[in-house]
């Protein structure tokens, strides 16, 4: 059915402008597009469709409203047209053209032409018969046909049904108990009268049926368009007055939970500094961790575990900050020196896939120097457990250093690598509406001394982020303190911590306390996209919301304050703004610490948040029923309270806003309640002396029953009416709620999907079709909606960057919607699911809106004063608009509100109860809209004012008097329920359900002593008296509320959960048949808090009453006799209603059963059970089970087991298999439970109950016969495929030319490997009734190993490779295992890279289609796509993608195992493919957040059995097949369970990341082995102080099946003094897999040797294993032919037929090809399965104390050979790999080009002492030192100087092993695992002071660049491209001559080349070291030469004389020589001088 209008055209418009019409028909509208730009006609050419679920009614209205559109104001009325569609519905087709009338009902000019067809129903099927009906003209905005009841409805959308109501186009059909699974039926639609027939009808109309319709309709209409609309679109004349409530009751924030934290520091790199000694400190919060000090080196290598434990909750984990610091030289004494510091938070690591980093490099910064840059990198894990989540951790072995670290940082998806630093500014500017916090008594006191009324709160703010914390000052006395304030925070952006907390405190001189808390998540206030926007917001409004506001001097609720858990009451709210810039380092005026500052700011405007408007809040009580009698009946009133309006209890400080209202402007002291009641002149003017009414009168309480009470409200409904004043910011809210509604409506229709999906409905795909395009149609219509905003006052830069980004989003989501519903077919609905429910988390993201505006709305119960219960409803949901999208979902709505309890006090028991359920009404809009405010009510009422006068219609009413109510019967029809809670201690309840219904409430009898309770019982409400319209209350009746109790014999009957239901109403002048009645029963699930707890099967009727007609006659005489007319309900009424049959049953008395047409239609069923045998029971009342039985129960009938004679000798049954016949429903999903109990037979007839299991569905038990006819190969074309998965493979068709020369009906299974073929799985589908060839291609573990092989390491381009074929001899366990984890570890990635490429692809495809460009134009990966910013594929991943094609080594061939990185079970189902295992629960079930009891503690033993159960008759073919056992049953060819003994052996290699036990963060590990009573403890070979030990051991065990079939392997902890601490447990059910069709016995090798190390180890060969197989599945063969063929069945497989043994001779052998066979079994028809191929699990160790969170992971294998056939061979030596003693020979000969570091006291030159230190990673105690080059004028040394470093080496794991203590007070030695790394360093020796480092290099040895031939070569190149440089291995080069460079880090952190040294490296085992000895240094024997230094390297003080000769001598030697002369000359002349006056006297004198 559909009503259809055709809008042609409207005329005769005056004007010019953009045109928009609306159509509305029984409440739904829908816009035409917009036409611009018309003059005076528009012509519209629309169609607009209803799909109908109901007949048009003639008097129903059809209404077009035509608007002048405007972009920026709201769209202005032309005209109105209203018609009656009495004529359409008499016609069916009608075309009509009127004028149209304006507001005052005038006709205008403007005329409107328009067409209307009306469909009918058709038959019995609602398809459209005329083809034109699906060929609506599109619109032409590219929107879809409105299939869809989309957004456009303006109503809420909000209620939940199930599919197969309703359709559009195409009809499903309601299925009995359609709908099962829903948790909610609310907002039950009319179910279309389409001729339902009763019983069970198809699920679905027929395919062929609607296939046929459909071509008939539309020609071919392709079924991959066809959509489904929503089910809620045909809620046909719904007033929709109702709301629907939410069924989780208890908070889920603040309450602690279990958290573990594991951080591995591995290494780090970089380190700025000279020759540190690195430490590397871990904190979290409080709690801080060390790792053990390295020496000497800026790349420390540390691989240290620590763990975290954490039992908080998660606001208060996510928000605990992470911190790596490196400490230089940090001791004892003194704390070391910050090198730098990475910071993230918690919930960052968290909310990563698999939450957790792995191998990921952490960046250091310097927080005291933010311009100082890196300061080195850290490498570590970080992971984050909670309770429950499961972690995949990468495998340990094999790890490969990732060098790359630029592309591999510690950071979250798509933030860029280089992160700046930036100021976070936090203007704090002021607060209002503070509570007092302080008591009244010390502000008398004050007022007595001082004379002033103080106000009673000194609070100050305090902001943190980041692990910092900033404070306001505080503001002395005040309730509304101004700050203006800035609190600036610099960190690095974008920042790594999500949340920035933001608190109001109250200072006190004891202890500060919080009065109000409110987090910023700093994505919401931010778009990192590429038009995004940094962190801004405000200047807004923040509130705050704590615990209630009156003061206690130990407030229960303080948790409340400080932002755990839902706050219960306004606080306060608080302006603020936050802006952050980045800052350029390179400036120089930039602070460079990042300490916090506070500065002031100037002050804010008021118009600045937004104008200041009055609110108007409505609200009335229709009901309020559900009253917990714990309260007593004291009078009861509600408040309702908005910010501190309405509060009168406890609203203490004045409102600035009411303030500001004041006329005279004077300091007003009267409390704000007095403000409210005493309006100020100006309201008065306005309103009329309006005061504000916040509660209801108090009103003692009225009994319900024995556990509520409620208020005898009746016809007369309180009202509540608030006025408030807030600033209008209401545009943010009303794009949150058209979100919302479209977040809303997206989730029910995903909900839709899923449950067609899970009920195995069919076209899930057309409903998902139709979900799309409603989501399209509505966020193009969000874009329209949202653009216009009227109000630009307060709009912040956060609102237009917000709008911008939400309308970017909601226009591509619009487009990917429309993309994704084209590529939506069956096959791919799962996969595009997932992608849908992307669009729902990013709208909820979105629709969250960050700057508050109005406060929350508080309703408070209130009984003698005091608060008692609460609920908190959004203000945006109540919020009013006059456009319907942007209305709150529940404004103008009767919402169901459950109030319950405050804080901590709602954890729990206490707050499952409800406290009350109120029918609550509320309306919140502006005061000038307030003429709307009635319109939601339902109807039929009268208002009763509080006072008379004039403006009388302004006044709100205070309460409303309903003069209509209509009398009905509910009819609850409780059928049964399933899966409940266990609320007894014998781990069962004795349920009862109590229905309430309005103020009704009735029970229906107590089952006791089952969880699956089937009540079969009508319960009946008589006389429920409902007020308002008949047909509102037919299409929304209040809803039911369900509980369920279980009833104990003393006190009070404990809660077991609750549900919702809406009933299906019939009103008197319906008929009471098909298709809508009687209501089919549905599945509701039960909530007990926020948990599920089982299902209730039940149907809900509402039926009305009609009147007697004598009773109606006598009404209508009291009315003419102006009395009030009582019409009450007389016996004619109520025979008019349907008939109920009497009780059925003379045993249970009175009460009636579900009627025939409710109850499901049955047929008979046999259910066969298989008693296997009891394991693990525990005792029962002190006493040991001994005689147990098990009791099978289903729909009350049932079989008992064998009696166990003596469960301690043989706990099997003797009888296997028995069976009984039932009747149990047609439909498979309404089955009852079947009930299995176990019980123990005592003497004196006694029985104990042991324990229960209730298996809640039986359909994986539902025997389907064979299908002959079907063809062999399509059963194993899909186990081969799931075969495929499991290996990781990939399927591909390909078909295989073969001559046909095979008898016909054989099948070819070619094993030779072709060498030109890349290797794939291939399978072929190929009928089997022809002969041909199936090749199948193994995987890379299997016979390719022939071929060549990638090497197990990858290589960097140009690297050599000398890597011979390895020696047999030298292969051993160790190597297959290694290879086989390099195997998983590829298959893992290439996994990882095809799913990301695929997702790539799809992103491509769906980009392309949107841009219309054919996804081939795109580049294919590889190219652009790396481009992605998106893609984090670093530059080194991408290289390895290139050379993993081109140049990969070969590598070695090495046979492999499969390494499972998870337990065996979980690979194969359990082992359950025969044999089930029931667990029996004894004991009260715990609440999951209850963690005290845990379910495992329930379990008392376990069943092991299976069922089957198949419709009566069956086929007779089955009983006559050969060989069948009739005793049997279904259960043929299943094993005797006679005891058997049977020898396990256990291999336990090595376990993982195991949990510390002891203080200093390690553990001293050891096996414990438990099997029966036989018990393995390997103490004495502890090993010290590991978390990753690798044991290596295997353990014989001799065991008996049955009894002893429990194998526990534990990991214990040595402790030297007291118990031993157990670490983790894994618990394996060896009799399963003993039993297991899957052979897990021993795993299948990849080859048959009978020799060296992958030697076969199963007594058993291949050729005995299978003809073992062929034999029990009655197959023909095998036959072995000539030229290495086999047949098995109708299969022939090839393949190689020669051995060679230990002495090299070959053999022929049939043993390869059985093996051949048995490793392709899963492929044979019909008895195929998988076997177990060689193989090593990793199992996860659990621990009691630490329920849920994964205590470390063990790899370990079990075989199991039974002891009656021959003995298998010895164990296989797994034992660790013991290192190999090497010795590593290095000579330093020169150095070259080092740096001069020193200035020669008496000639100024630079010279450097030099020196060269070496010494191996992890022996810094063994460094060695040459000697030194003195006086090195040119940085030349000369050294021959040799190191020799003897070390441990294990060659597999590229390790050096180091034993040693860790200190002097330690035990034993640990052993260390440290990559082998040389370090070499260059110093200048100092005598004076400490010796100066001038330059280091660190060689790997297994890969470093090739030394440089001379010193010129040698550059700084081979240490910064060390990526680009060939690369060698001293252990496979040997010996190694060259230069190297050494580096240093100067000033601006950039490496710089400090010299060079020429050295030489020579490898040696000891034997060889021993053969060929050599002195260190230069000393015997083998003695190097003596350097030739130049005369100048001397010390000075040792021989002064040579140090005259060359400081003075050869430098001043001319020197010298001249002073010489010119002192000789001078002397001369002296000499001269003084002897010539003598000699001139003499010669005068003459003497």
């Amino acid at each position: 059915m559909a009503l259809v209008v055709y809008l042609k055209t409207v005329t005769e418009l005056r004007g010019k402008g953009d045109r928009i019409a609306k159509v509305t028909f029984r409440g739904l509208s829908f816009f035409s597009r917009v036409l611009e730009n018309c003059e005076d006609e528009a012509r519209f050419e629309q169609a607009f469709r209803w799909p109908i679920g109901s007949q048009v009614d003639g008097n129903e209205m059809l209404e077009i409203q035509v608007f002048n559109y405007s972009k920026v104001f709201t769209n202005r009325l032309i005209g109105t047209f209203c018609m009656v569609l009495q004529k359409v519905v008499e016609e069916g087709h009608l075309e009509v053209s009127d004028t149209l009338i304006d507001d005052n009902n005038t006709a205008i000019q403007t005329s409107i032409s328009i067409e209307i067809k009306y469909q009918t129903m058709d038959g019995s099927v609602k398809v459209w018969s005329d083809g034109e009906f699906l060929d609506i003209p599109d619109d032409c905005d590219g929107t879809f046909q409105f299939e869809t009841d989309s957004l456009l409805s303006g109503r809420s959308q909000g209620s939940r049904t199930s599919p197969g109501r309703s359709v559009h186009g195409i009809p499903t059909f309601r299925k009995t108990g359609k709908g099962v699974f829903s948790a909610m039926k609310l907002g039950k639609t009319r179910v279309s009268k389409d001729g339902h027939k009763k019983g069970d009808d198809p699920a679905i109309l027929d395919a062929e049926n609607l296939d046929r319709k459909v071509m008939r309709l539309g020609g071919g209409v392709d079924h991959d368009t066809i959509s489904l609309a929503s089910v809620t679109a045909v809620t046909t004349n719904v007033s929709n007055k109702r709301s629907k409530p939410d069924i989780k009751m208890e908070p889920s924030s603040g309450r602690p939970v279990d958290y573990q934290i594991s951080v591995t520091v591995i290494e780090a790199r970089q380190l700025v500094g000279l020759n540190m000694d690195p430490v590397v400190c871990v904190e979290i919060g409080e709690e801080k961790k060390y790792t053990s000090m390295k020496e000497s080196t800026n790349c420390p290598y540390y691989n240290e575990y620590f763990v975290f434990d954490f039992h908080v909750p998660p606001d208060v984990m996510f928000d605990k900050i992470l911190k790596i610091s490196v400490i230089h030289s940090k001791n004892l004494l003194r704390s070391g020196t910050l090198v730098g510091t990475f910071k993230l938070d918690v919930g960052t690591v968290y909310s990563q896939p698999e939450h957790q980093f792995h191998h990921k490099w952490a960046m250091l910064s310097d927080h005291d120097d933010i311009t100082a840059g890196c300061k080195g990198y850290v490498k570590c894990d970080i992971a984050v457990i909670g309770k429950g989540d499961n972690i995949k951790i990468p495998h340990k072995a094999n790890e490969t250093d990732e060098d790359d670290i630029e592309g591999n940082l510690l950071l979250p998806e798509g933030v860029p690598s280089e992160r700046l630093w930036a100021r976070f500014y936090v203007k704090v500017y002021r607060a209002e509406g503070l509570p007092k916090m302080n008591t009244s008594i010390m502000a008398n006191v004050k007022k007595a001394f001082i004379g002033e009324n103080r106000d009673l709160v000194d609070p100050y703010v305090l902001v943190q982020f980041a692990g910092q914390k900033g404070k306001t000052s505080v503001q002395k006395s005040s309730y509304e303190p101004i700050w203006n304030e800035q609190i600036i925070f610099t960190e690095m952006f974008p920042p790594l911590c999500r949340r920035l907390k933001v608190q109001i405190r109250d200072s006190d001189k004891v202890n500060d306390v919080a009065i109000g808390t409110h987090f910023i998540d700093l994505r919401k206030i931010a778009n990192d996209g590429d038009k995004g926007f940094l962190p801004t917001m405000g200047p807004a409004w923040l509130n705050m919301y704590g615990s209630t506001r009156n003061y206690t001097l130990m407030d229960e609720h303080q948790d409340l304050n400080e932002g755990l858990g839902e706050g219960v009451s306004f606080r306060a709210r608080l302006l603020i703004s936050i802006a952050v810039e980045i800052l350029d380092t390179s400036s120089a005026e930039i602070m460079s610490s990042t300490e916090v500052q506070i500065e002031p700011v100037s002050n804010i405007s008021e118009s600045a948040t937004g104008k200041l408007e009055e609110f108007f809040l409505f609200g009335s009580i229709l009901e309020a029923t559900m009253i917990d009698r714990k309260i007593g009946d004291k009078p009861i009133s509600f408040e309702v309270t908005i910010g501190n309006y309405g509060n009168q209890i406890d609203g203490m400080s004045k409102s600035s806003s009411a303030k500001k209202k004041k006329e005279d402007g004077e300091e007003s002291e009267e409390e704000e309640t007095e403000l409210i009641h005493n309006s100020s002149d100006e309201e008065a003017e306005d309103d009329e002396d309006l005061t504000s009414v916040p509660s209801t009168p108090p009103m003692k309480p009225v009994i319900t029953d024995r556990n509520y009470f409620h208020l005898p409200y009746f016809e007369k409904k309180p009202c509540i009416y608030i006025k408030n004043w807030w600033q209008d910011q209401r545009r943010r809210l009303y794009n949150s709620n058209i979100m919302d509604k479209i977040a809303d409506k997206l989730e029910e229709g995903l909900n839709d999907v899923q449950e067609i999906i899970k009920t195995e409905k069919a076209y899930p795909e057309r409903r998902l079709r139709g979900v799309l395009e409603e989501l399209s149609t509505s966020c193009s219509r969000f874009v329209t909606l949202a653009n216009k905003d009227q109000n630009l006052s307060g709009r912040t830069r956060l609102d237009k960057e917000r709008l911008k980004s939400c309308m970017r989003e909601m226009e591509s989501m619009a487009q990917q919607a429309k993309t994704i519903r084209t590529q939506v077919k069956r096959n791919t609905v799962r996969d595009k699911l997932k992608l849908v429910f992307n669009f729902l988390h990013r709208l909820r993201f979105l629709a969250d809106e960050p700057q508050h505006s109005i406060p929350d709305v508080f309703i408070w119960m209130i009984s003698n004063n005091k608060r008692i219960a609460y609920a908190r409803i959004p203000s945006k949901d109540i919020l009013y608009s006059i456009v319907g999208e942007e209305m709150g979902k529940d404004c103008g709505k009767v919402k169901a509100v459950f109030l319950r309890l405050p804080g901590k006090k709602g954890f729990g028991p206490a707050g499952w109860t409800v406290q009350a359920k109120l029918e609550m009404y509320l309306w919140l809009g502006l005061n000038k809209q307030r003429k709307d405010f009635l319109s939601g009510l339902p109807s039929g009422f009268e208002e009763n004012k509080a006072m008379k006068g004039t403006g009388i219609q302004t006044v709100p009413p205070i309460s409303l008097v309903y003069n209509m109510k209509q009398v009905f019967q509910l009819r609850a029809h409780m059928y049964q329920a399933r899966s409940l809670f266990a609320a007894d201690s014998s781990g069962l309840s004795d349920p009862f359900a109590r229905v309430f219904f309005s103020t009704h409430s009735q029970v229906t009898e107590v089952i006791n002593e089952t969880l699956c309770p089937t009540w079969d019982q009508l319960l009946v409400f008589d006389n429920v008296e409902l007020y308002g319209e008949a047909g509102e209350l037919r299409d929304d009746p209040p809803i039911i509320v369900i509980e369920l109790y279980d009833q104990d014999t003393v006190g009070k009957a404990e809660f077991i959960g609750r549900t919702f239901a809406k009933p299906l109403t019939k009103m008197v002048d319906e008929h009471y048949g098909p298709p809508q009645f009687p209501p089919q029963l549905e599945y509701y699930q039960l909530y007990r808090g926020n948990c599920t707890a089982g299902d209730l099967l039940a149907a809900f009727e509402l039926l009305q009453i009609p009147y007697d007609d004598d009773e109606i006659r006598r009404a209508l005489i009291a009315v003419h006799d102006f009395a009030v007319p009582q019409i009450k309900i007389g016996p004619a009424g109520r025979a008019a209603l349907p008939p109920i049959d009497g009780p059925t049953d003379s045993d249970r008395g009175p009460i009636l059963p579900v009627p025939l047409g409710i109850r499901p239609v049955l047929s008979r069923y046999r259910i066969e059970v298989l008693f296997w045998g009891l394991r693990d029971l525990k005792r029962i009342n002190l006493a040991q089970v001994d005689r147990p039985r098990v009791d099978i129960e289903c729909a009350g009938k049932g079989v008992q087991s064998a009696l166990i004679q003596n469960y301690k000798k043989n706990p099997n049954f003797s009888t296997l298999v028995k069976w009984f016949e039932v009747d149990l429903p047609e439909n498979e999903l309404l089955h009852p439970p079947l009930n299995i109990r176990v019980v123990d037979c005592r003497a004196f007839g006694r029985f104990t109950l042991v324990g229960s299991y209730a298996v809640t569905s039986l359909r994986k038990f539902i025997y389907s016969p064979p299908d002959k006819t079907a063809n062999n190969w399509t059963h194993t074309a899909r186990l081969a495929n799931g075969y495929m998965a499991l290996t990781n493979g990939t399927s591909h068709s390909c078909p295989h030319s073969h001559p046909i020369s095979h008898p016909s009906g054989d099948i070819v299974v070619n094993m030779d490997p072709e060498p030109n073929i890349k290797k794939m799985n291939t399978v072929v589908k190929i009928d089997s009734t022809t002969a041909a060839v199936v090749k199948v291609d193994l995987n890379e573990d299997e016979m390719d190993k022939e071929n060549e092989k990638k090497k197990k390491k990858k290589k960097k381009k140009g690297e050599e490779v000398d890597e011979e074929e390895p020696d047999e001899s030298m292969l051993d366990w160790w190597s297959k295992y290694f290879a086989s984890v390099e195997t998983m570890m590829e298959n893992l990635r290439a996994q990882e890279a095809a799913l990301a490429e695929a997702e790539e692809r799809e992103d491509l495809e769906i980009a392309a289609e949107s841009a219309e460009i054919k996804a081939d134009d795109f580049p294919v990966k590889g190219t652009k796509l790396k481009e992605k910013s998106k893609d984090k594929k670093s530059s080194k991943d991408k290289k390895k993608n290139h050379e993993g094609t081109e140049k990969q080594p070969p590598k070695r061939k090495v046979d492999e195992l499969v390494v499972y990185n998870k337990e065996l079970e979980i690979e194969f189902g359990n082992f359950e493919d025969w044999l089930h295992t029931f667990n029996l629960y004894r004991g009260k079930a715990g609440d999951d957040d209850d963690h005290n009891v845990v379910d495992d503690d329930r379990i008392v033993g376990r069943f092991k059995g299976s069922l089957c159960m198949y419709k009566l008759p069956l086929s007779e073919e089955i009983a006559r097949e050969a060989g069948f056992d009739p005793n049997m049953g279904m259960f043929q060819s299943i094993p005797h369970n006679d005891p058997i003994n049977v020898l396990i052996r256990i291999y336990i290699i090595r376990a993982t990341d195991l949990h510390p036990a002891d203080i200093n963060g390690k553990a001293d590990p050891y096996i414990v082995i438990r099997l029966g009573k036989t018990e393995i403890r390997d103490k004495e070979n502890y090993i010290s102080k590991q978390l990753n030990p690798v044991f290596g051991k295997s353990f014989d065990i001799e065991a008996t099946f049955p009894m002893e079939s429990m194998l526990t392997v534990a990991v214990y902890d040595w402790d030297l003094v007291g118990t031993d601490d157990l670490i983790g447990e894994t618990k394996i059910d060896l009799e399963n897999r003993y039993y297991s069709k899957h052979r897990a016995t021993c795993g299948i090798a990849s080859n048959y040797s009978v020799h060296g190390y992958n030697v076969w180890r199963d007594p058993q060969k291949p050729t005995q294993i299978l003809a073992k197989l062929c034999r029990e599945g009655k197959l023909d063969g095998p036959h072995y032919g000539p030229g290495g063929r086999v047949k098995v069945g109708n299969r022939i497989f090839l393949g190689p037929t020669e051995i060679e043994d230990e002495s090299g001779l070959k053999k022929q052998t049939e043993e390869h090809l059985a093996l051949t066979v048995l490793r392709h079994w899963g492929e044979i028809p019909r008895v195929g399965c998988k076997l177990i191929p060689e193989h090593v699990e990793t199992r996860p160790l659990l621990n009691t104390d630490k329920p849920g969170i994964e205590q470390g992971r063990i790899e370990m294998w079990v075989d199991m050979f039974p002891m009656d056939v021959p003995a298998p061979g010895p164990a296989i030596d797994i034992s660790p790999r013991k290192p190999k003693r090497c010795e590593l020979r290095v000579i330093i000969w020169n150095t070259d080009e080092v740096i001069l570091e020193d200035d020669d006291y008496f000639t100024g030159e630079k010279s450097s002492d030099i020196f060269v230190r070496g010494w191996l990673k992890g022996q810094q105690e063994d460094k060695q030192d040459t000697d030194v080059h003195y006086h090195s004028l040119t940085g030349e040394g000369n050294f021959n100087w040799r190191f020799v470093f003897p070390f441990d080496y294990l060659m597999a794991e590229e390790k050096i092993v180091i034993s040693k203590k860790e200190s002097m007070f330690s035990w034993d030695e640990t052993e260390y695992k440290i990559p082998a790394r040389l370090t070499l360093q260059v110093w200048d020796a100092d005598h004076f002071s400490a010796d100066d480092f001038l330059g280091a290099i660190e060689l790997d040895l297994n890969k470093f660049p090739r030394g440089a031939k001379t010193a010129k070569q040698c550059s700084l190149n081979m240490v910064l491209k060390e990526h680009e440089l060939p690369t060698i291995s001293i252990f496979k080069q040997k010996r190694v001559k060259g230069w190297w460079p050494f580096v240093a880090r100067d000033e601006n952190d950039e490496f710089e080349l400090t010299g060079k040294v020429e050295a030489e490296l020579h490898l040696l085992t000891t034997e060889e070291a021993e053969k060929n000895p050599v002195g260190l240094g230069r000393n015997e024997p083998e003695p190097l030469e003596k350097p030739n230094r130049p005369d100048t390297t001397f010390l000075w003080f040792l021989s002064p004389l040579k140090a005259i000769r060359y400081l003075i001598c050869n430098r001043y030697k001319w020197l010298i020589i001249k002073i010489i002369l010119a002192l000789l000359l001078l002397v001369m002349v002296g000499l001269f001088l003084y002897s010539m006056p003598g000699y001139l006297v003499k010669k005068l004198l003459r003497v």
